[in-house]
Formats: structure tokens, C-alpha cells, sequence
């Protein structure tokens, strides 16, 4: 059975050529501006978040502090600034491993638009192939 041999001209190819591509560049970049709006509304929502649970957090967390000095006080026999600098040194670290979580979730990275980075890399290496199979020469069978 013989395959059928198409006969295009080069002016028609390359047409099709740069309209596939228009299309496709289009099709790319709209993807792109969807995926980064969704990562920036995720963005902004957690920076929300984080912001108002700091505003609500802050009174409670001074009040149950100054409860925890007065416990150590009581219950140890400590002096009150001991107490205060064990309960105000528990809290940093406690903060500082909060901080570096939150900022390793503000990362430049998490805001790229991965997927359409992915895809536009595989449609160049399809695109390759396309053009090194049209150029290969074919042969009568």
C-alpha cells in the first residue's frame, strides 16, 4: 500500500508554519497570565491570613506570656526576671521558626508559572522534531 505523498510548497509550509506558531504563542501566554493570577491570589490570601492572625494573636499572646512568667514565679520559686527571660527566650525560637517557614512560602519560585514554563518546553522540543522529520529526505520505497 503506498503511503500518499503530500506535495506542499514552501511558501505554504512556512504559512502554516507562522500561523501554528501565532496561535500557539497566544494559547501559551494566556495560560501564563491565568496560572500567575492564581498564584498571586493565593499569594495575597496567605499574607492576609498571616496579617490578621498577628493582630489577633498579639493581646492573647501577651497575656498567656505574663501567665507563664507568673507560674514559673510560683511554682519554682524563680525570680521574676528569670522567669521572664526562660518564657521571652522559648518564644523567640518559637518565633524565628515561624518567620523562616512564612518566608520560605513567599518564595519567588512559588509565584512562576510552572506548568506553562513546562509546556512551552515541551512544545519546543516537539517543534524540533516536527522540523528535523520535515527536513529528513524521503525516500521512494
Amino acid at each position: 500500500m503506498p503511503s500518499p505523498n503530500y506535495q506542499r510548497s514552501v511558501p505554504d509550509i512556512i504559512g502554516d508554519l507562522f500561523s501554528q506558531l501565532t496561535v500557539l504563542l497566544r494559547k501559551e501566554t494566556q495560560l501564563a497570565r491565568v496560572e500567575v493570577s492564581e498564584n498571586m491570589a493565593s499569594l495575597a490570601g496567605g499574607i492576609g491570613l498571616m496579617v490578621a492572625g498577628a493582630v489577633i494573636l498579639i493581646p492573647a499572646l501577651v497575656i498567656l506570656l505574663q501567665a507563664g512568667v507568673a507560674a514559673l514565679t510560683d511554682a519554682y520559686g524563680l525570680a521574676t526576671y528569670w522567669s521572664a527571660l526562660i518564657v521571652g527566650g522559648v518564644v523567640l525560637i518559637v518565633g524565628i521558626i515561624m518567620l523562616s517557614i512564612g518566608n520560605s512560602r513567599l518564595k519567588l519560585k512559588n509565584i512562576a508559572p510552572s506548568r506553562t514554563i513546562h509546556q512551552i518546553q515541551r512544545d519546543a522540543e516537539v517543534a524540533k522534531e516536527k522540523a528535523s522529520q520535515d527536513n529528513e529526505p524521503r525516500r521512494a520505497a
